[in-house]
């Protein structure tokens, strides 16, 4: 079972993501251009730094470039409350549901001023009637093409308003924590599925219901109804159901799904004979209840293999269960390395050792630095591969040599060849040109992986939750090419992406098409990321075999050359 953690302090981000949003605030209202400018340099400075600034006075902070007395005071604000006043008092001058069109794509603070100010649009129904209306077109810098991305953009918004990133339901699972800090619990539903994107948060606990209904707010209490209690959570519906802890093995089965799954699973029970309900197994004969501790309690009464839960999906995985035929799936404990991450040279956060540092803490064999083409000429490149050779002699996690190269919009790439066979392993990724039409873009891709240098396809599809759908990409084409062309395509374990999709990472696999998962990490706490990507993995039904990670640092150097 999961038990509530400890409270969360504030990070670098957190101070950064507030001094960015005031910077994006008092550029909707139009103010000066030199002020939202100190916000943004003090936002960017704070996120560089290799230290915590939470902990520091205001003298310190002013030591920091970019950082003067009035923001200093502010972090220090941030630091003990988590915002600011000066913060707050702008929001409150600013319609909430105004503030919401950022997440529009195509809607920046800048757009977003001209619309307020020009045509009074404070909400997403303003903007969705001024869109149809083509009354945004009228204005000066916007146009036909514009109106017509911005109304795509709320079309999109509109399909993932209801929909939550891991990283979204993590912070509402600290809520959750405290409120049922006296039971065990466990987080079922899509999130235990490892679904990339969540709806609404299911939980089984074996506490007290009452004590819970007791310390939530009565407005938040959604409704009650026998031993389940919904309620509402930072915006967020949470369903816990309550149960004994005799009979938690079908209560998680059922609590987790999906439907399609439980459907099958049922079938099975009722043709040996029991109803499966979420108290246990009902007898059909006499009536009698059989009820389970564990899922692997029931899955064994029923003569089945257990079914991980990222394979409960309905895809053929009760079949093979029946037949104890299930794959052996990767599991994080055989991921040997990291081929995904970014440093101080490009745009990341973190310096060479502080990525081979986070290599031995995890005992990896080896990570390999990926930083962008567009930020590194081929000089720097150099000199970068000298200093992964020195940094190398003091790590027991080896750095490897690599690039995150550009798919440029012609398909060319942004290394030349000569450059490119230098490296250990080449990421190559798709960072313009989205709006390419999918025969364009997909022989964009097609191209790049007929280069020999070329070892993956990074972020496939370029999406991100929430924020950029997919781009227009043919990956039947993709697949089929990787595995002619033997180039590995990338699960990027960011869970901002999230990128390969489970059925085409199984579809890969099918196709004989080694996958690569990525943190894409710019800083060391985003390397934990990689548990995202080994779920992605096993919701693909990949073994250990499919993932180029578990190769030995021997195997891994073998494999690509």
């Amino acid at each position: 079972m999961i038990m509530g953690g400890p409270e969360r302090q504030v990070t670098n981000r957190d101070v950064a993501e507030r001094l960015a949003f005031m910077a994006r605030l008092l550029e909707i209202t139009g103010e000066n251009r030199h002020r939202i400018a100190a916000y943004e340099r003090a936002a960017r400075q704070v996120e560089r730094l290799s230290f915590p600034v939470a902990g520091l006075d205001e003298e310190e902070l002013t030591r920091i470039p970019g950082i003067g007395d009035r923001v200093a005071g502010q972090i220090r604000e941030i630091a003990a409350t988590g915002t600011f006043q000066e913060l707050k008092d702008l929001q409150a001058t600013i319609p909430g549901s105004l503030v919401e069109l950022l997440g529009v794509a195509g809607v920046g603070p800048r757009t977003l001023h001209t619309l307020y100010k020009r045509l009074g649009i404070q909400s997403l129904d303003d903007l969705e009637q001024a869109a149809k209306g083509h009354r945004l077109r009228a204005l000066p810098g916007f146009g036909a093409k514009k109106e017509e991305a911005i109304k795509k953009g709320i079309r999109q918004f509109r399909r993932r308003s209801d929909r939550m990133t891991r990283p979204q339901v993590d912070a509402v699972l600290e809520s959750v924590a405290a409120l049922l800090m006296d039971g065990d619990y466990v987080v079922a539903g899509s999130y235990r599925r490892g679904s990339s994107t969540v709806g609404r948060i299911e939980i089984v606990a074996t506490g007290d219901r009452k004590t819970l209904v007791n310390r939530i707010p009565a407005e938040a209490v959604a409704g009650e109804s026998g031993g389940e209690v919904s309620i509402s959570l930072a915006g967020a519906g949470v369903n816990v159901r309550f149960t004994e802890p005799g009979r938690c093995g079908t209560a998680l089965l059922c609590a987790t799904g999906s439907r399609g799954f439980l459907d099958r699973l049922a079938e099975v029970a009722l043709a040996r004979g029991y109803r499966l309900g979420r108290d246990g197994l009902l007898d059909s004969s006499d009536g009698r209840l059989n009820t389970f501790e564990s899922e692997e309690e029931v899955f064994s009464f029923l003569g089945m293999a257990a079914v991980p839960p990222e394979l409960r999906e309905d895809r053929g995985e009760i079949e093979l269960a029946l037949r104890h035929a299930l794959p052996d799936l990767v599991d994080l404990h055989g991921v040997r390395g990291d081929l995904h991450a970014h440093t101080t040279w490009s745009d990341g956060h973190q310096s060479l050792d502080d990525v081979a540092e986070a290599g031995d803490a995890r005992g990896y064999e080896y990570i390999v630095v990926t930083d962008h083409s567009s930020r590194v000429s081929p000089g720097a490149l150099a000199k970068q591969q000298a200093e992964i050779e020195r940094t190398n002699r003091r790590h027991a996690c080896q750095l490897l040599s690599g690039t995150e190269v550009d798919i440029k919009s012609d398909g060319t790439l942004g290394y030349e060849n000569r450059v490119l066979a230098d490296l250990d392993v080449v990421i190559a990724s798709v960072h313009s040109g989205f709006a390419q039409d999918q025969d364009v873009l997909t022989r964009r891709v097609l191209t790049a992986m007929e280069n020999e240098h070329v070892d993956i396809i990074g972020h496939p599809t370029g999406r991100l939750l929430g924020r950029r759908p997919p781009y227009a990409i043919d990956l039947g084409r993709v697949t089929a090419h990787a595995a002619e062309t033997r180039t590995a395509l990338e699960i990027n374990a960011s869970p901002h992406r999230l990128d390969l999709e489970d059925i085409y990472i199984r579809h890969a696999k099918k196709e004989g098409v080694m996958l690569a998962a990525g943190t894409d990490a710019h800083r060391t706490g985003e390397f934990s990321n990689m548990r995202y990507g080994i779920m992605l993995a096993r919701r693909g039904w990949c073994a250990p075999d499919d993932i180029v990670n578990t190769l030995s640092l021997a195997g891994l150097l073998e494999w690509v050359s």
